[in-house]
């Protein structure tokens, strides 16, 4: 009876980490997918002057 109580919360710690680094993961990904966003729009607003002239 102890054992499978100790798996129990073994799982649910096990489950509770998997959740939060999924969690980071996809913050990761959003805040890369901002960053790329960004880095194109500075890009074109480089490039859009230089081919004006």
């Amino acid at each position: 009876m102890d054992e499978a109580r100790n798996l129990s919360y073994m799982f649910y710690g096990f489950a509770a980490a998997f959740v939060i680094l999924a969690i980071y993961v996809a913050s990761l990904a959003m805040r890369e997918r901002k960053l790329r966003t960004e880095i194109d729009r500075v890009r074109r607003m480089v490039e859009d002057p230089a081919k004006k002239q």
